[in-house]
């Protein structure tokens, strides 16, 4: 009896915090941007950037090792300055350290977790789409029609807040899995890359 409500003690404690993750990423959901501020949008963004490691799950063979980092990489010019180190400075995910790089035109982008698409590189994703079936890289972008070249998340500006646009077919032919707490937040398309 005293294991039985031991255990409903531990599944409550769990179920609040998933409640409490996913409350605390619908409040940077709604997070209001101001057209003038783009500095605060890129840290709003920045901030979606660490928290969809906590909601997505890698292909086991993606890391080498248990100590490598979660990898953001940035494709095109950078608009988020220090914002994105910033965000991530001393934090973890499932014990893992995070890192940022910025990939010039030549550089691949499968040894990134998390690939952040700048407006300005969309051509440079759509040339490598095809390369990284597969190999566990979330793609997060955010220009009109990034989830319909076969982009994963599309973070977009619409009055005023950030909103999330998720391509579950995207997530599936690069090999990741979304957590449903995630998705739950988000306008969820399926468009095959």
């Amino acid at each position: 009896m005293e294991i039985l409500r031991e255990n409903e003690i531990a599944d409550e404690r769990s179920n609040r915090l998933g409640t409490q993750l996913a409350l605390a990423l619908a409040v940077a959901m709604v997070f209001q941007v101001s057209a003038h501020a783009q500095a605060d949008e890129y840290h709003v963004k920045a901030a979606f950037l660490f928290n969809f490691a906590k909601f997505v799950e890698w292909p086991t063979e993606t890391f080498k090792t248990p100590a490598d980092p979660i990898v953001i990489c940035v494709l095109g010019q950078n608009p988020f300055g220090n914002a994105i180190e910033e965000t991530i400075s001393e934090k973890s995910v499932g014990g893992r350290t995070l890192s940022v790089r910025e990939l010039s035109g030549t550089q691949h982008p499968w040894s990134c977790q998390i690939l952040f698409v700048n407006s300005s590189a969309l051509n440079q994703f759509r040339a490598v789409i095809g390369r990284i079936k597969g190999a566990g890289v979330l793609s997060v972008g955010e220009a009109e029609g990034f989830t319909a070249d076969g982009g994963v998340i599309n973070l977009r500006v619409e009055h005023g807040s950030v909103r999330l646009e998720i391509n579950v077919a995207a997530a599936e032919y690069t090999n990741i899995h979304i957590s449903s707490r995630l998705l739950s937040l988000a306008e969820v398309v399926r468009k095959v890359p």
